[in-house]
């Protein structure tokens, strides 16, 4: 094979440099450019397939969409638990251009330990707009279509960001866990002044994954809310599970590790069991 040109090699690196460019723009964010959220921007992998719906290990998963208001599809995968200890789902939104994929680990975890729980794709964000507010009404738009009388809203970075917008706007939501919160705009920080709810949180060291752990300042202006830090933890670990894309965009501090992943669900799982009023210790269903 003939080797390429030394220009045809500087058209080759050219374009990868600015792919790489344009990549890292849309995975940091720049904190100068219109109204983008500076929290973790990752786009989905398609390499990583989401649990097939259908019955495993004891949960009952089943496929859904839903119209937004907007008019895009609201993808959903529901896991029901066998022998189900509440009748109070927890919806799970993923972080700013990721998809349900990321929490789908945290979503098993709670069915077997007997609460139901439902990941989404939020369908309005743009690499331009998070559309953070409307992300929130989607979250209450799938509990509604669950027919829940009550409901936890849960989320990772600007996906808690939109589980803070729904459980500010949604009457029927008992709690709101957050991971590794991102606040763009002070959003979050305003629904936080007037939530009337518990809100518990998780979250990682600073870093510019989770711009400089910015969620930390919606803690002090809520009267419910319960910061719990988890020791070395990047923005990826909240993910699960996460990929290549996040532990390599997100370095040094940010690179993520199996074990604190395991140790963020399992705190999840005991907040989660806390806002439902629910005993923390039950062993998994087989």
């Amino acid at each position: 094979m003939k080797p390429p040109s030394p220009s045809a090699t500087r058209t080759r690196l050219g374009a990868g440099l600015l792919a790489a460019l344009a990549l890292t723009f849309a995975l940091v964010g720049c904190p100068g450019m219109g109204r983008r959220a500076s929290g973790t921007l990752l786009p989905p992998n398609a390499a990583s397939p989401l649990t097939a719906p259908g019955t495993a290990g004891g949960l009952v998963i089943q496929a859904g969409i839903l119209q937004s208001a907007t008019g895009c599809r609201i993808e959903t995968r529901r896991f029901a638990p066998r022998q189900p200890r509440t009748q109070t789902p927890v919806i799970l939104a993923h972080g700013f251009l990721r998809d349900q994929r990321r929490l789908e680990g945290l979503a098993i975890a709670l069915a077997e330990r007997g609460i139901p729980a439902v990941t989404l794709n939020l369908c309005n964000s743009r690499p331009w707009d998070g559309r953070h507010v409307q992300n929130g009404r989607d979250m209450i738009a799938v509990a509604r279509d669950l027919g829940a009388r009550q409901v936890v809203y849960a989320g990772f970075s600007a996906g808690g960001l939109a589980a803070l917008v729904a459980g500010r706007l949604d009457p029927t939501a008992v709690g709101v866990l957050v991971l590794d919160l991102v606040d763009t705009q002070g959003i979050g920080v305003g629904m936080a002044r007037a939530l009337d709810k518990p809100l518990i949180g998780l979250a990682g060291e600073p870093a510019g994954c989770n711009a400089g752990n910015n969620g930390r300042a919606v803690f002090a202006v809520s009267p419910k809310a319960r910061l719990i830090p988890v020791a070395g933890a990047s923005h990826c670990d909240f993910e699960s599970p996460t990929d290549w894309l996040c532990e390599a965009v997100c370095t040094g501090v940010d690179a993520g590790s199996p074990a604190r992943r395991q140790v963020i669900i399992e705190q999840s799982v005991a907040a989660v069991s806390d806002l439902l009023g629910l005993p923390r210790t039950v062993t998994p269903e087989a």
